[in-house]
Formats: structure tokens, C-alpha cells, sequence
């Protein structure tokens, strides 16, 4: 019976109204929540928060998490794992709720087959990546808040006739780049996941400005090239002025859109769900249209993405 549960998160849009479904859903049942600060070394160190219906109002509209956030070395060891366990123990905690990404839901999957912890994990990454959901939570808000800053982009980039190379997050994944391309109407984007020919590129940046055309945005994922790099190459195999603009930290920020505020609601209810209802080391996402549960084990595996008939359909409409 989970009369107490704990919730770690990371950082992203539509962290907060997860977070705030996850108290809400558990305090209808009379079970408590302790929201953990600054994710696995918060659990380390033992700096819990209780967390009543009232601590959560008024924060479904904000972005990142009022929980705080942080990388955590220390629960990458054994001793970290154990000293995290103690916490759970020393709490009376009964079961956990991880809201993140891969590497979050790494950490939740060992909690859960390594020393028996009930964990329900919530994926949320701006990357899209895990493996076998459709949509992660803070992924449609990134697209926006980078779309947003690429608009006014193009509007200085038309106005003084120029070239601008635009960095966006993607460290292993292509998902955020690809989106903001496609439906930012560039002329290339450069993916982790594909190769890409930068004399190629140059030589159809030539032929558009022979033929009139005076702007050209390229999106680059930060994990496959960097955009002084390739905004340098450009210039010297064109002799055209190209400019660079990386978006960082911004995409991960914002206020959430509607499609990850109705997302995060559903997945923080389910998976309070869950862990009353005794399943663990799996997570709730959405997948075929419908909230399912998805072995952790399954969901942390590397998710092969293919964007090869999206980057045909960029380069027909550009």
C-alpha cells in the first residue's frame, strides 16, 4: 500500500503541471507526496518538501520545475545509490514518481530492479528521444520557443540579405532541429543522425543568390556540428557574410504550451495510477494516441528516429 510517495524531476516544460497532477491525483487517494529538491542528489541528501494541493497552485503555466533541478554524479556510485535508499527508508517513502529524461529514467529503473524501490517513471525531454513514446513531455514547447526566436531571425536575416547558421539543442537526437527546420521553412538542417555535405550545401547557396534569392537559414544540432564552424566554411567557400545564432538554454525554458500542459495532467495523473494499482520500474506515456505503460528497461534503450523523409519534404519546400 504507497501511503507516501516521492517525486524527482528534471527540467522542462510541463514539468510543473505533471508535478501538480501527480500531488493533486495522490492527495484524492489520502496519499502524501514529498517532492524531492534538486532531483537524485536531493534523494542523496535527504532535502525532501512536503507537497499539499495548495503547494502546487497556480504553477501549471510555469516553465522548468519548482522543485529545482540537478545533474547527479554521486547516484551514478554505489555508494549514492545507498545513501538515496537510506532517504527512501528514513522517510517512509513507498514509492517513487521520476519525471525526466534518459538519464532520469536510468536512475529510476535502478532504483526499482536493483534494490526493489516501486518507481513509475514520467518521460519529459526536449530531445523526444525515449524510446518507445510518441511525445515526451516539453518537446512541443521547444519546438515553439525555438520557432518563436527563428522567426525573428529570418526577419533580420531578409532584411539585411544574409546567410544565418541557427545552433538549436541535440546532443545525440535531431528531433528539436528537425522540427524547428521543417516548420520554420529553412532551406537545410544539419542532424546527428544523417551526414551532411557542407560543399553541397555552399553550392545551393550559391545558385539561390545567382538567381536572386538574399537570405538562407541553416539549423544545426549542437551534437553534429557547431554554428561558428560551419557559418565560417560557408563564407569561405561562398564569400558570402553568414551569420551565427545559437538559441541555448532558451529552449528548454517557456511557458508551456497547451499540448504539454493537457499532456503533463494526464501523465502525472496515470502515474500516481500506477503506482497505487502496485505496477513499478515502468513508465506512463503516450503511445498510439493512449496512455500506456512502458517497461523502464525498454524505455531507456537508444530510439533509433529517421528523419530522412522529413529532410526530403525541407529540401522540396525550400
Amino acid at each position: 500500500m504507497v501511503k507516501r510517495l516521492g517525486v524527482i524531476t528534471r527540467d522542462c516544460a510541463g514539468i510543473n503541471a505533471a508535478l501538480r497532477a501527480v500531488v493533486r491525483t495522490a492527495t484524492s487517494k489520502q496519499a502524501e507526496v514529498l517532492g524531492i529538491i534538486r532531483g537524485y542528489d536531493g534523494l542523496i541528501d535527504g532535502e525532501l518538501r512536503p507537497l499539499d494541493r495548495r503547494a502546487v497552485s497556480g504553477i501549471i503555466n510555469l516553465g522548468g520545475t519548482i522543485l529545482k533541478s540537478a545533474r547527479s554524479e554521486r547516484f551514478l556510485t554505489e555508494e549514492g545509490q545507498r545513501q538515496a535508499l537510506l532517504t527512501i527508508e528514513r522517510h517512509k517513502i513507498d514509492g517513487l514518481i521520476v519525471i525526466g529524461g534518459n538519464g532520469s529514467l536510468t536512475g529510476a529503473h535502478v532504483l526499482a530492479a536493483k534494490y526493489g524501490v516501486p518507481v513509475i517513471g514520467v518521460p519529459a525531454t526536449i530531445d523526444n528521444d525515449v524510446n518507445q513514446v510518441d511525445q515526451c513531455l516539453g518537446a512541443d514547447t521547444a519546438v515553439n520557443v525555438a520557432l518563436d526566436a527563428l522567426d525573428k531571425i529570418r526577419d533580420t536575416a531578409t532584411s539585411l540579405e544574409r546567410i544565418f547558421v541557427v545552433e538549436v539543442m541535440g546532443r545525440d537526437c535531431g528531433y528539436l532541429a528537425m522540427k524547428v527546420a521543417l516548420a520554420g521553412g529553412c532551406e537545410d538542417v544539419i542532424l546527428p543522425e544523417q551526414d551532411f555535405d557542407l560543399n553541397e550545401i555552399c553550392q545551393e547557396i550559391q545558385a539561390g543568390n545567382a538567381q536572386g534569392k538574399v537570405s538562407w537559414i541553416v539549423i544545426v544540432a549542437e551534437g553534429k556540428a557547431r554554428a561558428q564552424d560551419v557559418a565560417t566554411a560557408i563564407t569561405l567557400l561562398t564569400g558570402l557574410e553568414t551569420r551565427i545564432a545559437v538559441l541555448g538554454h532558451i529552449q528548454r525554458g517557456g511557458r508551456p504550451t497547451a499540448i504539454d500542459r493537457l499532456l503533463g495532467a494526464k501523465l502525472g495523473s496515470a502515474a500516481v495510477e500506477a503506482l497505487l494499482a502496485g505496477e513499478t520500474d515502468k513508465c506512463v506515456a503516450l503511445k498510439d494516441e493512449q496512455i500506456k505503460l512502458i517497461p523502464l528497461e525498454t524505455a531507456i534503450k537508444p530510439k533509433k528516429l529517421i528523419f530522412e523523409p522529413e529532410y526530403r519534404l525541407l529540401k522540396i519546400l525550400s
